[in-house]
């Protein structure tokens, strides 16, 4: 027998990370996924088969912690999705210094740090790393959009994602930068035409079809291809 497709979902506890962690397992993966608390983990523990670990994505010790936990096992896509929509004025007048910093730490910096450390767990003849990023971090189309220094900061996750990828020496790996449309989320709002299920199948399609194909790519979860 076959062994099942293994993924690590960064940020799951609700929304599309709860949504993708369902979607995978309701497909016969085997899902490792992450919470900032252990009082978090109670939907994630109600999915049959899913693993539930504990990650801080932006404290480097809690990361360490869940590196070690992990020593030894080997995924075939780490996904990082958690992220944060920033100030709620999203204005540059009134941005203040600790909101852009907890904004781009977490939306930009912090997923390029899981990524990094983590690597050795993925998979090196096919693995797939992919990051949540948005349409919105387009600097052709994102612009005007609303929310712009939320996009601001996917952006600059795009831009540290090309970094990354371009840094790596293992021509196998692929990396995605995946904007799931505009959900139902706390983010997305009411007003939002999609709801998580939809969203999240598209992109474990999307994922799923992207597997051994290395290089970096920037779809919707239709799997259009976004201009950067």
């Amino acid at each position: 027998m076959t062994a099942p497709r293994s993924i690590l979902i960064i940020g799951a506890s609700r929304g599309l990370g709860l949504g993708l962690a369902s979607e995978f397992a309701a497909r016969g993966w085997a899902v490792t996924a992450t919470v900032r608390s252990t009082a978090q983990q109670a939907p994630l523990q109600a999915l049959p088969g899913v693993c539930a670990e504990q990650l801080e994505m932006t404290d480097a010790d809690s990361l360490e912690q869940l590196a070690e936990r992990l020593n030894g096992q080997q995924f075939d896509v780490i996904f990082v999705n958690a992220g944060v929509a920033g100030p709620a004025h999203h204005s540059t007048a009134q941005a203040s210094a600790e909101e852009m910093g907890h904004l781009f730490l977490t939306n930009a910096v912090a997923p390029l740090r899981v990524a990094e450390r983590l690597l050795p767990q993925l998979s090196p003849e096919h693995g797939l790393i992919v990051f949540m990023s948005s349409i919105l971090g387009s600097i052709e189309a994102g612009a005007g959009l609303g929310m712009p220094l939320y996009g601001a900061s996917k952006a600059a996750l795009n831009h540290l994602a090309q970094c990354f990828v371009r840094n790596q020496d293992n021509p196998q790996l692929g990396v995605l930068l995946m904007h799931p449309g505009w959900v139902r989320t706390d983010m997305g709002g009411a007003d939002a035409p999609l709801d998580i299920a939809s969203s999240c199948k598209g992109m474990v399609e999307q994922v799923s079809a992207a597997i051994g194909q290395p290089g970096l790519r920037y779809l919707d979860y239709q799997g259009n291809p976004l201009p950067w």
